[in-house]
């Protein structure tokens, strides 16, 4: 399985490709970040990250698209930013027929370190040792996007079983039709 991971962002939006299944040694083919300047107006700073994703699956072609879901935060233009940057991945796979899987910061540290409140170096240093790389990549960004796609790729193939579990239990369950209320019931505590 290749996964493109996306940790999304205006200013820095991680991006990492790791390659393998669970239970087997993984390896990244890519890291790194898209950038654009602070100053320039959004619109063209959303072009700038759609340009540089769509290099990423361009050269990668990944199976999946694994990205950061953006919860609230405290600061209401950084989560618009991040929200923003999310949806533009989000739009570069679908458009292409990707998969694209949205991951809690809290699932990913838990998945990666063992602890779903792991600090920005702990990820780090599990993502290097992990992938067998000499340094821990940088910035916390790129560290972050790998974290993502080793996430998918150990929850997935537990994912796509409950799914199908799901799927299997709702198509050996006929679907319920809401009943109307029985004249007894309807009637119940009305006096004559």
């Amino acid at each position: 399985m290749r996964v493109l991971g996306v940790d999304p962002g205006l200013t820095r939006c991680g991006v990492g490709v790791v390659e393998g299944v669970a239970g087997r040694p993984l390896t990244m083919l890519g890291v790194g970040v898209v950038r654009t300047p602070a100053d320039a107006d959004l619109g063209h700073r959303l072009v700038a990250v759609e340009q540089g994703l769509e290099q990423w699956l361009d050269e990668h072609r990944p199976e999946f698209v694994a990205v950061e879901r953006v919860f609230s935060q405290h600061n209401v233009r950084t989560v618009m930013g991040t929200a923003q940057a999310s949806a533009v991945a989000i739009l570069c796979a679908s458009r292409r027929g990707i998969p694209v899987a949205l991951h809690t910061p809290s699932e990913v540290k838990a998945a990666v370190t063992g602890s779903g409140r792991a600090d920005k170096e702990q990820v780090g240093a599990m993502v290097t040792r992990l992938l067998r790389l000499d340094a821990p990549p940088r910035p916390a960004d790129a560290a972050d996007a790998l974290a993502l796609a080793i996430c998918h790729i150990w929850r997935a193939p537990a994912q796509n079983r409950l799914q199908q579990a799901v799927a299997a239990h709702a198509a050996r369950t006929p679907p319920t039709t809401p009943r109307a209320p029985s004249a007894h019931h309807a009637s119940k505590g009305r006096t004559a």
